[in-house]
């Protein structure tokens, strides 16, 4: 018995640890495209997931850029080896607050000459008080981007942060695998 009162507290708390977290919902995010349609997030109809991109800073933005093109092949495009077997939209979202917010004018003009209308379709532009936001994601550093996957249900199911990988790519797609 005195083996098992050394090992029980060791065992309750990795027992512990592998419950699956609380999914916590996506705030309702509401923001408008390069053709001026409004889009809120999450969509109320999705058909399938959501992976929504959130860059928070200036410096973030170049490394959602490098983003732009992997996610959209493989969540949209679906060039990939499990990319069929689930429905997915993809969605930008950069966000101007402050001083930043003299840039939301001129981002989007560039973003329309120099992106394909496919893609740019899927940048949601947020200007507004991103503090709500950024509590409600836990986004702690501005100079980096952040990515969710939601469910149906708006439902926060897989995250990941920083710049392009395919592990990461990956570990995105990996919650709409199971």
């Amino acid at each position: 018995m005195p083996i098992l009162s050394r090992f029980l507290p060791g065992l309750v708390a990795v027992l512990l640890s592998c419950q699956a977290p609380a999914q916590s919902v996506f705030p309702t995010l509401e923001g408008e495209t390069t053709d001026g349609t409004t889009i809120t997030l999450p969509l109320r109809d999705a058909q399938g997931f959501s992976v929504v991109a959130v860059a928070l800073g200036k410096k973030a933005e170049p490394l959602l850029e490098r983003w732009y093109a992997p996610a959209y092949n493989r969540f949209v495009a679906k060039n990939g080896l499990f990319a069929g077997s689930y429905e997915v939209e993809l969605f930008l979202v950069p966000v101007f607050t402050g001083l930043n917010r003299s840039a939301y004018g001129p981002t989007m003009n560039r973003l329309r000459k120099e992106v394909d209308p496919e893609i740019a379709r899927r940048v949601v532009f947020f200007k507004g008080d991103a503090g709500p936001l950024v509590d409600a994601l836990g986004m702690k550093d501005k100079d980096i981007p952040y990515f969710f996957v939601l469910d149906p249900q708006g439902r926060i199911i897989g995250r990941a942060s920083g710049d392009f990988s395919v592990d990461r790519l990956d570990a995105l797609e990996a919650p709409m695998l199971q």
